[in-house]
């Protein structure tokens, strides 16, 4: 049995063919930066540099023991796993949008045979086969097309997501690092303070024993002492837990041949990432490209939403063979095709009208988001310029400190010894050295933590 299709039916097919390249979603232009185009000039800020901005995290570590580390930690990171899967699922949905524009392909068999109880009632036999495309819709107006824009530009939207989180990996296992290796020189400082204060303290004991010290300056001693007591338990804290935060995000145990040395050790084996002249660099940044694919798949979301104003048509056709007798299916007189066309239009109520406007909302929603990271990134990268180009004058000064404070407690010290000055100068020698070897570590740990920080910022890291 064969089905012609109508006139009217080769109508509206040719009809939809011809109208099938239609887009009703805005057009998309990308944003103008709302960011400066140039990087902040100033007192702050060091000279412009010429070089490509951004820098490989291999090219930014050459400490062997940290980069074994970071390796550890973008291999094993739970948060970068569950990323994975979500680029793992996002890909899928798009694949599941895409297959929509396609016609599925089906094929089936069936067999009827009916029989009478008795001789009078009837008997029938019936076989058929069939292939054909099931309820394929036709894109006349780009809905599919424009759906599966939507779910691709969501899927590279996760996948750049994913490419900021190995980035934001990479920083904060190399801060949490140089942390460790701060909190490490800390509790050395703290020990050496111990052991010298308590130097003191025997001399100053012995003194009042014999008469040539107040009870005064022995307390004085112990309070140098204990201090430092109390900063060791403080310190020996602080390494336990910034080896547990470092272990968190390498996702297993950390041997201890891979701890950090010293801070100093870290200085020269961390480099300084170049920020190039533009700030246009930013617009490559993973989370400002995340960010952009969600304003497209938004933007995509209304071409979509506009086309259910407009008829669907859903086309369904198949081709196959139909016999009463099983031996004569396969046989020329067999052959039976059908196509079926069928068309439907919104008329009133439904959701078409809130669905648009919601993607509309949508899409002002994640143009504004876009244009905030775009202004967060140009922060993120103006603060670490304006500390690089202070922090080698801070440096200098605070190691000039520190080899003041050390001389001036070695000569009260001996002086104390010889009996020519009172013990409170050579207490206050003592402490002014014990803080400024504090402030020391702490003002390294900003230079070193502050390239890592430029490094996540600037984000021109091909090798994520």
């Amino acid at each position: 049995m064969r089905r012609i299709l109508p006139p009217s039916g080769i109508a509206l097919l040719c009809l939809a063919t011809a109208l099938s390249g239609c887009d009703m979603a805005p057009h998309y232009a990308r944003p103008a930066s709302a960011a400066p185009a140039q990087w902040p000039q100033g007192a702050a800020y060091g000279p412009d540099l010429a070089d490509a901005a951004g820098l490989k995290w291999q090219d930014l570590v050459a400490d062997a023991k940290l980069r074994t580390v970071i390796g550890q930690a973008l291999a094993n990171n739970r948060d970068l796993r569950a990323s994975l899967a979500s680029v793992a699922s996002a890909r899928a949905q798009y694949h599941v949008e895409r297959s929509a524009q396609l016609p599925t392909i089906a094929a089936g068999a069936d067999a009827n045979i009916t029989r009478g109880i008795k001789s009078s009632a009837l008997s029938s036999n019936s076989y058929d086969s069939t292939i054909g495309m099931s309820s394929f819709e036709i894109d006349l107006f780009g809905r599919l097309k424009n759906e599966t824009k939507e779910a691709l530009e969501t899927y590279l939207s996760t996948e750049s997501g994913m490419r900021s989180a190995k980035l934001t990996l990479v920083s904060e296992t190399a801060t949490a690092y140089v942390t460790l290796a701060s909190d490490m020189d800390l509790l050395r400082i703290a020990q050496e303070t111990i052991v010298s204060g308590q130097r003191s303290l025997d001399l100053t004991q012995s003194l009042l024993a014999s008469g040539l010290a107040s009870a005064t300056d022995v307390q004085n001693a112990i309070t140098v002492v204990e201090q430092a007591k109390s900063d060791v338990a403080n310190d020996t804290t602080l390494v336990a837990q910034d080896r547990n935060a470092l272990e968190l995000l390498v996702g297993a145990p950390v041997a201890d041949d891979l701890l950090p040395a010293s801070l100093n050790s870290l200085d020269g084996a961390i480099g300084n990432v170049p920020a190039g002249m533009s700030s246009t660099v930013l617009l490559q940044r993973p989370d400002v490209l995340e960010a952009e694919h969600s304003l497209k798949s938004a933007n995509a979301g209304i071409g979509a939403a506009r086309a259910a104003f407009f008829p669907t048509i859903t086309l369904t056709s198949a081709v196959g063979v139909a016999s009463s007798a099983l031996s004569s299916l396969f046989t020329g007189g067999a052959l039976n095709w059908s196509v079926a066309p069928s068309a439907s239009l919104p008329v009133l109520g439904g959701a078409t009208k809130g669905n648009l406007e919601y993607a509309k909302a949508q899409r002002d929603y994640y143009l504004a988001e876009y244009e905030k990271t775009v202004q967060s990134a140009f922060k993120d990268v103006a603060d670490g310029l304006a500390r690089r180009g202070t922090i080698t004058r801070q440096r200098d000064a605070q190691a000039r400190l520190v080899a003041a404070a050390s001389k001036a407690y070695d000569l009260a010290d001996a002086q104390y010894r010889a009996g020519t000055v009172s013990y409170i100068d050579a207490l206050t020698a003592q402490r002014t050295l014990y803080a400024a070897r504090q402030s020391q570590v702490a003002t390294i740990l900003t230079d070193i933590g502050n390239r890592i920080t430029l490094y996540g910022a600037i984000g021109a890291d091909d090798s994520l």
